[in-house]
C-alpha cells in the first residue's frame, strides 16, 4: 500500500453489500500471439446466457484466444459425426468446440461437448454432463471453458472461481462476490464504514474481514453461503489485516493490544492469540506460504516498508525484499515460488511487482501510477490488484509475465480490495 495508507492499512475493515451491479471487464492488452478457436453455437440452446457465448467470453476474456464470430462459422455441427473440420480450416481456426443439450423430462438436460484440433482432426477432450438445470448453465458454461482452457495450454483455468471487491459509493461501501466474469454480484457486507482487506480461506466457504462492532475494531469470518458471522478478534487497540492458515485452522492478523502493531496467530477453535512478530516497528499485513511453514508480512524496521518472513511456529525473522525502497502487501502464489509485492521506486510511483523467491530475481508488471493490492489467481497465472489515477479507482488484472492485462470496473463506483477464491469456492 501506499505512503498515505501505511497506517489505515492496519486499521480495519467494515460492514459492506452489493450495489447489484456487474463488473464490466475490458482487455486492455492481450497476448502478442493469440490463439484461433471455433466455438460453435450449441444445438437446443440461445437466449443471453447461451452456453456457447460464455464460453467464448471467457476465452477472450484470457487474452489468449480469438474466438471465430459466430457469423463467419460455415456449418454448425453439435457432434463429432457432423464435423467437416475444412470448414474450420477455412475460416483458420486451430480448434473446435462443439456441444448441445438434450431435453429431459423434468425440466432438466444433459449437456455434452467436445473439443478437437482441426488440423489433425484429433479429439483432445469431451465430456456429458446430466441433470443440469437452466439456472446453472453459467456455471456450466465456466466448467466448460475450464476444461477447454487447460487442454489447449495445460494450464487450470480460472473461469468458475469468484472473486470479492469493494465498492465505494460516497460514503456507503460495499463487500461483494462475484463470479469471475463479474456476474450474479452477491451482497456480503454493508456499511458507511471503509472496508479493507477481506479475505478467503482455503477451501472457500469463509471471508475474514475487520470492521468496527460497539465502537471497536474487530475482526469477523463470515460464512459467504449462508452469511454466518462469528467474531474472531476485538482487542483494544488495531485489529486487521487476517489472513486464513492453509489448513483453516488459524488466523494471522495485525492486533496492537500489547502497545505496537505486531502479527500474532490465532487458533480459530479458541484460545488467545500468540505474538509471533518482535520489533518496536510497524509489522502488517501477514499471509502464510501456502505450505503453512511461513507467514510474510509487511514491516519498516529497515527505514521503509519491505517484506520479512516468520516461521509459523516462531522464530527468527528475515528480510525477503531489497530491491527498492518500497515494498509491501505480500501475495504468494499457490506453488509458494512468486512472491507479490507493490513495488515503489523513487519517482516511479507504485506498481505491482512479482519476486521469484528461490532466484530473487524482481520483475515490474504494471504501469502505476498507484496499484495495489495484488493478489493471484489459483492457478497461479493472473494477479488482480487495484489500480488508481486520479479520484478513479478501479480492479485490473495482469498476467505473471505482463502480456495480458485487464480492467474491471463498475459504473459510478470506486472499486478496490480483490481477492481471488480457491478452486472449489464457488458457493
Amino acid at each position: 500500500m501506499r505512503p498515505e495508507r501505511w497506517l489505515i492499512g492496519l486499521l480495519l475493515l467494515a460492514v459492506g453489500c452489493a450495489a447489484r451491479a456487474e463488473l464490466r471487464i475490458e482487455i486492455t492488452q492481450g497476448a502478442a500471439q493469440v490463439i484461433p478457436i471455433a466455438v460453435v453455437p450449441y444445438g437446443n440452446d440461445g437466449g443471453a446466457d447461451a452456453i456457447h457465448a460464455v464460453i467464448g467470453a471467457d476465452l477472450t476474456r484470457s487474452g489468449q484466444f480469438r474466438v471465430v464470430p459466430d457469423e463467419q462459422i460455415l456449418s454448425r455441427p453439435t457432434e463429432a459425426a457432423q464435423v467437416n473440420f475444412r470448414d474450420f480450416q477455412l475460416v483458420m481456426a486451430q480448434y473446435l468446440a462443439i456441444g448441445r443439450l438434450l431435453p429431459q423430462p423434468d425440466g432438466r438436460f444433459t449437456a455434452e461437448f467436445e473439443l478437437f484440433n482441426v488440423a489433425t482432426g484429433q479429439r483432445m477432450t469431451g465430456a456429458r454432463f446430466p441433470g443440469v438445470s437452466p439456472a446453472s448453465k453459467r456455471r456450466l458454461a465456466h466448467h466448460i471453458a475450464d476444461l477447454i482452457y487447460e487442454a489447449i495450454t495445460g494450464v487450470r483455468g480460472v473461469f468458475g472461481t469468484r472473486i470479492t471487491y469493494v465498492t465505494q459509493v460516497g460514503n456507503n461501501y460495499e463487500l461483494q462476490v462475484a463470479d469471475a466474469d463479474g456476474h450474479n454480484p452477491v451482497t456480503v457486507l454493508r456499511s458507511q464504514e471503509p472496508i479493507l482487506s477481506p479475505t478467503w480461506s482455503a477451501d472457500g466457504r469463509f471471508v475474514a474481514y475487520a470492521t468496527y462492532a460497539n465502537r471497536r475494531a474487530a475482526v469477523f469470518r463470515q460464512d459467504v453461503g449462508s452469511g454466518v458471522r462469528q467474531l474472531v478478534s476485538s482487542f483494544p487497540g488495531l485489529n486487521g489485516a487476517p489472513a486464513f492458515s492453509p489448513d483453516g485452522n488459524r488466523m494471522a492478523l495485525v492486533l496492537s493490544k500489547d502497545g505496537n502493531p505486531d502479527v500474532y496467530v490465532m487458533d480459530l477453535a479458541g484460545g488467545p492469540p500468540r505474538r509471533l512478530s518482535q520489533h518496536y516497528a510497524i509489522d502488517t499485513e501477514p499471509t502464510w506460504s501456502p505450505d503453512g511453514r511461513y507467514v510474510y508480512f509487511t514491516s519498516d524496521r529497515s527505514g521503509g516498508p519491505q517484506i520479512y518472513r516468520v516461521p509459523a511456529s516462531g522464530g527468527a525473522e528475515e528480510r525477503v525484499t531489497f530491491e527498492g525502497n518500497y515494498n509491501a502487501r505480500p501475495a504468494l502464489s499457490p506453488d509458494g515460488r512468486k512472491l507479490a509485492v507493490v513495488h515503489g521506486a523513487a519517482g516511479r510511483g507504485y506498481r505491482i511487482a512479482v519476486l521469484d523467491i528461490p532466484s530473487r530475481r524482481l520483475e515490474v508488471l504494471t504501469d502505476g501510477p498507484l496499484d495495489e493490492s495484488p493478489g493471484f489467481a489459483p492457478n497461479g497465472q493472473v494477479i488482480i490488484y487495484t489500480s488508481k489515477a486520479g479520484s478513479a479507482e478501479a480492479l485490473a488484472t495482469v498476467s505473471i509475465d505482463g502480456a495480458v492485462r485487464q480492467r474491471l470496473g463498475v459504473s459510478q463506483a470506486k472499486v478496490r480490495e480483490p481477492g481471488w477464491s480457491p478452486f472449489g469456492g464457488t458457493p
